[in-house]
This record gives structure tokens, C-alpha cells and sequence, in this order.
């Protein structure tokens, strides 16, 4: 009698932590879709910054120094690899970007091209895209440490190799990031 209510606590304790390891690979797996949809917005995001800087810089030759900034932050994000150097390389990309401001009056041509105007209108919608899928990003992550972190499964994920991981957070540009964009040219 006590083998056989031995053997069933250790079955049942094998099913509770195969369980608990399902349960954090879904969360990993979740943020790491909600990041792929991160990236179908950033890539859309890589291809419109090199028009924009040439649409720009026609204009703007001053610039120069601003332009050349926003370029190399593009190309390190398009190089970063991991989740993590993505999230730091996208930040200073976004940091490059929000340098790019340029006053209207400075400008009175490149106000009236169509491009250019195209090109704002189609940054600020992904910007707003970007913000939506980062917020989904965070909850996933969110949902993941909580799972990481806390005590029963935080035993397994220790076992296993499942550590905290980052956010997408936008640091100390957040309030001015999270707010509709507001490309002054």
C-alpha cells in the first residue's frame, strides 16, 4: 500500500511540474510572437526612415550631422539580433529620430512636398502601430516574469532555465513616445 501511494504522488507531482513547464513555454512562446508583430512594424518602420532622410536632406543640408544619426541608429537596428538588443537598438533609433525635428518656417519647400508629406503621414501611422503591438509585447512579458517569478512555478522556471525578461520600455522618451507623433518639419 505505501508503494502504490508513493508511486502516485510522484505521478502526480510529475504531472503538476510538466504542467507548470507547458505553462511557461506558452508564455515564452506568446512573447515571442507578440515581439514578431513588433517586427513586421519595425521593419515597415526601417524601410520608410532612408526616404525620409532623402526627402529631407534635399532640404535640409545643414542637417547633416541629424540625418547621419538617424541613418546609423536604423542600420544598428536592423543589425540587432536578439529580443533584448532589438529593444535597445529600436530605443535609440526612436532617441535618433526624435532628434529629426525641423521647424516649417525653416522649411517652406519641403512643407509643400507631397512625398514628404506622405512620408509623415505613413510614420506617424506606424508609430501608432508600434505603440499598439509594444503595449501587447509588455503584457505578454508582463504575464511571463509574473510566471518566472512566483512561487510554485518560479521552482520549474529556475530548473529549466526560464529567467525574467525585458520590456519594451521606452525609458525616459516614454511620454513623449507613447503620445500620438508629432513630426515637426
Amino acid at each position: 500500500m505505501t508503494v502504490i501511494i508513493l508511486i502516485a504522488v510522484i505521478v502526480i507531482l510529475a504531472i503538476w511540474i510538466v504542467s507548470l513547464y507547458n505553462s511557461l513555454v506558452k508564455l515564452r512562446n506568446n512573447r515571442e510572437n507578440a515581439f514578431a508583430d513588433i517586427d513586421v512594424q519595425l521593419k515597415q518602420r526601417h524601410d520608410l526612415i532612408p526616404q525620409l532622410v532623402e526627402t529631407v536632406k534635399g532640404y535640409a543640408s545643414h542637417e547633416k550631422e541629424t540625418l547621419e544619426r538617424v541613418i546609423n541608429a536604423r542600420n544598428g537596428a536592423i543589425s540587432a539580433k536578439t529580443i533584448d538588443d532589438k529593444i535597445v537598438a529600436e530605443n535609440a533609433l526612436s532617441s535618433a529620430l526624435s532628434g529629426l525635428k525641423i521647424t516649417l518656417e525653416a522649411y517652406p519647400d519641403l512643407k509643400a512636398n507631397q512625398n514628404f508629406l506622405q512620408l509623415q503621414e505613413e510614420i506617424s501611422d506606424l508609430e501608432n502601430k508600434l505603440a499598439a503591438v509594444r503595449r501587447y509585447f509588455n503584457s505578454a512579458t508582463k504575464e511571463l516574469n509574473n510566471a518566472v517569478e512566483t512561487f510554485p512555478s518560479n521552482l520549474i522556471a529556475g530548473m529549466f532555465g526560464f529567467k525574467k525578461e525585458i520590456m519594451f520600455d521606452l525609458g525616459e522618451q516614454r511620454a513623449t513616445l507613447e503620445e500620438a507623433p508629432k513630426i515637426k518639419f
